[in-house]
Order: structure tokens, then C-alpha cells, then sequence
């Protein structure tokens, strides 16, 4: 016997729905625009607190809108749009008035548009509208660069999360250098952004990044160059496959002295190939050596014993470890940055401690 939802009061409506999983929800509001009409009160009345709403936009994918909720972590797919070409069944003639086809998976719902494009912006749309939530994250590869524009455009809230990644066909060379150089112009504004897409030797970028909290190249960071390094303006920034030398790192450390990059309280830089730092002490005017701790990167602590203390010309330190393959710099600037900022000397009754977040 069906369940007579619509005619619940609407106290006990209220914890049935809360008992649902953000899925279970979109699939729902399909059944008809009252029951539409009635979640979307409900969410109106009481935004759900910690959800995190994605876009995710890949080539040879289904585009799709995913929700993190605080309770596990994990991402929850939620609806999404594909391709007429790729429903496999006979095209009803409904499509005609439609725009789409709707069809209910194990756990989401797809719609299948003849123009993608559009499939992606109702999807978001729908989500956002229903749940009364901005969007959260956006990851795309380079076929989805067109977002940027809509993005920008929609002058929602600033994202929190922006992610681009490597395309799932960019092997055999085939390179993204005119997608990661659009990407990096017409950045969305967003509290963070990762960069992961397969660039050639020669790609160069000659733009500024930031202002925002957080930057990860996470592979393919050879394009970096020191002008690229100075003009970042992020609080925390972590490069891999890094190609910068010695001298380089030097130089930013003495346009760090000066005054430059103020905001920056975390550096971490993972070189392709094994340096050798030499002369350290004599190049920078090392306040203090021999400093051990730990900060916390990837998930992980990364403990240090010979560690180096420069200071800023206003009198800011930070201190530096660094080895043949890596070089990490940490700011002290203050307890918000750190729990404890009170270091000493590696043989001294109180080591240095860091909690780093990255």
C-alpha cells in the first residue's frame, strides 16, 4: 500500500526526510512537483548543515552533481547528465517536449539531453535550487573548460574547491598546454585550486594566481618558474615534480626577507630530480640551526631534526627543512598558524612543534 507522504504533518514529514541520504532525496523530488514543492519547503526552512555540493565535468564521463555530507566524508552521486547518444534503449518521443529522458538508476537519477552543455547547467541548477545550497566544488578536465565561463558568469559565491585534473586520454603526448593556459586566466574565484593536467616541456605561464588559501600542483609542476613562485599569492602552496634549483630557492627566500609574498605561511616544494644545498648558512644569514619537529602534510606527520630559522625584516621567522629531494618552508606568524611557535634548539628541553595543515 503506498505511503500517503503528502498528507504527513509536517512534524513527522520533517524526520522522515531527515533520515534520508541526499540521493534518496533528488530521486524522490521526481516522483511529481508536489513532492518536489514539499522538499524543497523543507530545505528552505532548514539548510543542511556541513553538505557539500560538487559539479564534476570530465570527457567520455557522465557529468554529475555529487554531495559530502559531515557524517562519513565520502561523496554521495546524486544526479547527472549524459548524452542522449549513450541511453540504451529507443528514443521515446517524449524528448521532443522534454529536453531530456529520465531514467532511475540503483541509488541516482540520469537525464539524457541532446546538448550536454545544457544537461550540465539544469543538473546544477536543479540540485541548488532543491536542497537550497551553493555550489561547493567544481573538477573538471580539459573538456569541460567551457564551466569556467558559465561560472563565472552565475556570481554565486566564491567556490571553495577548484579542481583540475588530467584528462583520462592524455596519453600518447597528447598535451593539454592551451587547456591548463585558458584554465589559469579565467580561474574561478575559489578558496582553493588544484592543478593536474599534463603539460609539455615547453609550457610557460605568464599569469598571477591568487588571491586565495590554497594552491597544489600536484604533478607536471615543471612549468613553475621562480617569477611564477613570487607572484603566487596564496597562504599555502605545495609543488610537485618541481624543476626550481638551488639558486632559485635562494632568491625566493631573499624576496621573502624583504617583504615579499606576505601571506604565505607554508611552502612545500618536491624537486624532480636531487639537490644539493649548499652554502645555506652563508647565503641567508641563518638565525638558528639544528631545529627538530614535525608538521603535518598529506595526511601525514613529517618529522625533521636539522632544521634552519631565517627571519623576515620585520622580525618574522620561518623555519626551513629541506633535503635532497624537497624543501619546506613554515611561518610563524602566530597561534593561528601553529599550536605552539615556541621552539628551541634541537638538544634543548622544549623541541619545536608544528601542526601544519595542508
Amino acid at each position: 500500500m503506498p505511503f500517503p507522504i503528502l498528507r504527513t504533518p509536517l512534524v513527522v514529514l520533517s524526520e522522515i526526510i531527515s533520515l534520508l541520504e541526499p540521493n534518496e532525496i533528488v530521486t524522490a523530488s521526481f516522483c511529481s512537483k508536489n513532492v518536489k514543492r514539499l522538499l524543497k519547503y523543507h530545505y528552505q526552512r532548514r539548510k543542511p548543515l556541513g553538505w557539500r555540493l560538487f559539479l564534476i565535468q570530465y570527457e567520455d564521463c557522465r557529468h554529475w552533481i555529487s554531495i559530502e555530507t559531515p557524517e562519513d566524508g565520502k561523496r554521495i552521486e546524486v544526479l547527472s547528465a549524459e548524452h542522449i547518444s549513450k541511453l540504451k534503449k529507443p528514443i521515446p518521443a517524449s524528448l521532443a517536449t522534454n529536453e531530456f529522458i529520465t531514467e532511475y538508476k540503483l541509488g541516482y537519477v540520469d537525464l539524457y539531453y541532446e546538448d550536454q552543455v545544457m544537461g550540465s547547467k539544469t543538473i546544477l541548477d536543479y540540485v541548488t535550487d532543491l536542497f537550497n545550497l551553493d555550489i561547493y566544488g567544481l573538477e573538471i578536465d580539459r573538456y569541460g573548460t567551457w564551466v569556467l565561463d558559465w561560472i563565472n558568469e552565475r556570481k554565486e559565491k566564491m567556490l571553495i574547491s577548484f579542481e583540475f585534473n588530467e584528462t583520462a586520454h592524455s596519453g600518447n603526448n597528447s598535451y593539454g598546454d592551451e587547456a591548463l593556459d585558458y584554465v589559469l586566466r579565467n580561474l574561478p574565484a575559489s578558496d582553493s585550486y588544484i592543478l593536474d593536467e599534463f603539460v609539455s616541456e615547453k609550457f610557460r605561464s605568464d599569469g598571477k594566481l591568487g588571491p586565495a588559501n590554497h594552491l597544489l600542483i600536484d604533478s607536471y609542476g615543471h612549468w613553475v618558474t621562480l617569477e611564477n613562485l613570487m607572484n603566487f599569492d596564496f597562504i599555502k602552496i605545495v609543488i610537485n615534480e618541481s624543476r626550481l634549483s638551488v639558486s632559485d630557492v635562494y632568491s625566493f627566500l631573499r624576496h621573502w626577507r624583504t617583504g615579499g609574498s606576505p601571506r604565505l605561511t607554508f611552502l612545500r616544494l618536491e624537486f624532480e630530480s636531487q639537490r644539493i644545498f649548499e652554502n645555506f648558512e652563508d647565503m641567508l644569514g641563518v638565525v638558528e640551526t639544528e631545529i627538530s619537529g614535525e608538521y603535518r602534510f598529506d595526511g601525514e606527520n613529517r618529522h625533521f631534526d636539522h632544521g634552519y630559522s631565517i627571519q623576515r625584516n620585520d622580525g618574522v621567522k620561518a623555519v626551513l627543512d629541506f633535503g635532497e629531494e624537497h624543501f619546506v618552508m613554515m611561518v610563524c606568524i602566530g597561534e593561528n598558524v601553529y599550536d605552539r611557535i615556541n621552539y628551541r634548539k634541537k638538544n634543548s628541553d622544549q623541541q619545536f612543534l608544528l601542526h601544519q595543515v595542508v
